[in-house]
């Protein structure tokens, strides 16, 4: 339910978690941590820190990701200022990728306020009910099942149904599934979740009924009864809501482009690039929600 393209999803995710911002306060709640020489770090730092560390840190303890968080800090500093000292900050390529850099974590900043930021409640709950109007129900039905080794073995066992014993009971007794602490139950499913000699038999079956014929399958012979038939049910909102937000974020994104490139047409001299470009963004995908454009500051 509600399938967009990895391509747009991985982009808003990133953009999200590098526009996550940590504001300066106080002294009071701002506490020096560490001194450099004369510079001092903040805990504000610190925490700026911990949420640019490497994706392989984050399942660190806190006080371990503190403690890279703080190395990392150190490191940056003591060479930051030997550079200084040299005066690598006048160099050309220095100036050029810190110009990208301001302007990837303005879009960021840009990006939190208007899209992150901006994502209301009731956004959210409209885009959900849009989404599961436009679903079409499939069928489901809730089985039970009895596996056993040989055909024999199966037509027994719905010789002793037909005498009236109870079907939870001879699947704890017989059954050789896994699940046969649970009577056999394989909860609700739609078409295609099962083996299609077992779905076949199972969907032709009606409520309450159960397989007068032993049902054989690559894993043996079953006897299937069928506990209920429903329409499957769309989930719920707070267990999409993640999703939900990410395809308003989207339509957000996509929009703030949109409206600033009819402000500042884009031209793109290289004509393989340019092929490559257009066809990553013309319209029908963006509406398809095929792509939204990846810059370096999402990846």
């Amino acid at each position: 339910m509600f399938k967009y393209s990895k391509l747009a999803a991985v982009a808003l995710i990133a953009i999200a978690a590098a526009s996550t911002s940590v504001r300066a306060q106080d002294a009071a709640a701002d506490p020096v941590v560490a001194k450099v020489g004369a510079l001092e770090i903040h805990e504000s730092e610190l925490k700026l820190a911990i949420a640019g560390l490497d994706p392989q840190l984050a399942n660190l303890p806190d006080e371990q990701k503190r403690v890279a968080a703080l190395s990392s800090i150190i490191d940056v500093k003591l060479l930051a200022a030997d550079a200084d000292k040299e005066g690598l900050q006048n160099d050309a390529d220095f100036k050029q990728r810190l110009a990208f850099l301001t302007d990837r974590e303005l879009h960021n900043a840009y990006f939190k306020k208007h899209v992150v930021d901006a994502v209301t409640p009731e956004e959210v709950k409209a885009r959900y009910d849009k989404e599961v109007a436009a679903i079409t129900p499939e069928d489901e039905i809730r089985a039970r099942h009895i596996l056993v080794k040989t055909e024999d073995e199966a037509k027994a066992v719905i010789a002793e149904l037909d005498a009236g014993k109870d079907f939870v009971e001879i699947a704890k007794a017989k059954s050789t599934d896994p699940n046969k602490a649970e009577g056999g139950d394989l909860g609700y499913f739609a078409k295609g979740r099962m083996v299609p000699e077992f779905e076949t038999a199972a969907f032709a079956l009606e409520k309450g009924a159960y397989s007068k014929v032993p049902v054989k399958t690559q894993f043996g012979f079953h006897v299937i009864k069928i506990e209920d038939k429903r329409q499957q049910q769309p989930p719920a909102l707070d267990q999409v809501e993640a999703q939900v937000r990410q395809l308003v974020m989207r339509d957000k994104y996509l929009a703030l482009l949109e409206k600033a490139k009819a402000a500042a047409p884009v031209d793109i001299q290289d004509p393989a690039l340019k092929t490559a470009y257009d066809a990553v963004n013309k319209p029908e995908a963006a509406v398809e929600g095929e792509a939204a454009p990846a810059t370096e500051g999402q990846q």
